[in-house]
């Protein structure tokens, strides 16, 4: 399960998607995420699903590799679904669980929720994935620079966001350490029900925290070591520069958003 969890980490390649500016590829995934948001029918999911797999496609990142991320949230989507299911009133009886009624509006909801849910990590999952963590930076960065009109700290908030991100599979690497580890010495982390199993976990977490201040000691010693001062007089080995294929990109995404709002609006 650890090891399904594919949120910050990054799937080397030299595809179309992975060469775009970083800066699209964030504004892109936000305006993907507001139309999966906007999309109120089965339709606008449906150009949303064949928008993402294009775009897999296009990235050539294995989408075993991308739905393997799903895994660790699947309680969550059947968690979702349930709610939906059986909490959504509707005037179309479909059937009845344990006194429980599921109608048509319910169950319609509740696939519409769940599929939405996938879309959406499926979508965020793709930035990072295709982008590198230091081209990221650059991108929040870049993005947010207007802000420092009103002394908003913009490097300084996308350094730390791209580190939480970069820290994820770290973190997820020293959990499965910790966890083999303990299981070497005779823990169990896997027989009983869900909350003996949940209890078994506590344990970890010690170890896991010291770890974690750990590698981040690290990391301030070692940017302290290179003179790091924030983004003051900071120079780029690359920098960023938008080609067609980014134009042309941005102009299929707002196409997109403008066919979600339209189908929201006409159909």
């Amino acid at each position: 399960m650890i090891r399904d969890i594919t949120l910050g980490q990054y799937y080397p390649g030299d595809s179309l998607i992975h060469k775009l500016d970083p800066r699209v590829k964030i504004i892109t995934t936000i305006a993907y995420i507001a139309a999966l948001f906007i999309a109120d029918g089965f339709i606008g999911l449906a150009t949303s699903a064949a928008v993402i797999f294009i775009v897999i496609a296009v990235s050539r990142v294995p989408l075993s590799f991308i739905m393997r991320g799903l895994k660790p949230i699947f309680f969550i989507i059947i968690f979702t679904f349930v709610i939906n299911m059986f909490m959504i009133q509707g005037e179309t009886l479909v059937s009845l669980f344990w006194g429980l009624k599921i109608t048509k509006e319910g169950l319609r909801t509740a696939v519409f929720m769940a599929v939405r849910l996938v879309l959406l990590i499926m979508g965020s999952s793709l930035l990072t994935l295709t982008t590198k963590p230091i081209s990221l930076t650059d991108g929040i960065e870049s993005l947010l620079r207007p802000l420092k009109v009103i002394k908003v700290p913009a490097h300084e908030l996308a350094m730390m966001m791209t580190i939480a991100l970069r820290f994820i599979p770290t973190l997820l690497e020293e959990t499965d350490k910790i966890m083999k580890a303990q299981q070497a010495r005779g823990a169990d982390f896997e027989s009983g029900n869900i909350f003996h199993r949940a209890k078994s976990l506590i344990p970890i977490l010690v170890p896991l925290f010291i770890s974690a201040f750990r590698i981040a000691q690290e990391l301030a010693m070692a940017m302290e070591a290179r003179c790091y001062h924030g983004g003051d007089n900071r120079t780029r080995m690359n920098a960023m520069k938008m080609r067609t294929w980014d134009f042309v990109f941005m102009v299929l995404t707002a196409a997109f958003v403008g066919i979600i709002i339209c189908e929201g609006y006409f159909i």
